[in-house]
């Protein structure tokens, strides 16, 4: 494709290598597009409670509800709960 004068190749020149006014629009825009994307992300998580690191046992949650249907009494609840370290 020698010889064809400044704008050779299939693009006429356009984006070939990355210089020129076109090519500084296209990076432009695509650095606004991550620089966006970061602080959106960074915002969404300061928006997000954060939620607890420890979680109590399973064990503790099914015993509540037994307790909540009327499964167990109460001194068999507190009994229980005790022995589950609650």
């Amino acid at each position: 494709m020698w010889g064809y004068g400044p704008h050779y190749g299939m693009m006429g020149g356009w984006g070939t290598d990355g210089a020129g006014p076109m090519g500084m629009i296209i990076w432009l825009v695509i650095l606004v597009a991550i620089v966006a994307g970061i602080a959106w992300y960074f915002q969404r998580q300061q928006a997000q409670p954060m939620l607890p690191t420890s979680r109590r046992a399973g064990g503790l949650d099914v015993l509540e509800e037994r307790y909540a249907r009327g499964e167990i009494g109460r001194d068999e609840y507190l009994q229980k709960k005790g022995d589950l370290g609650g």
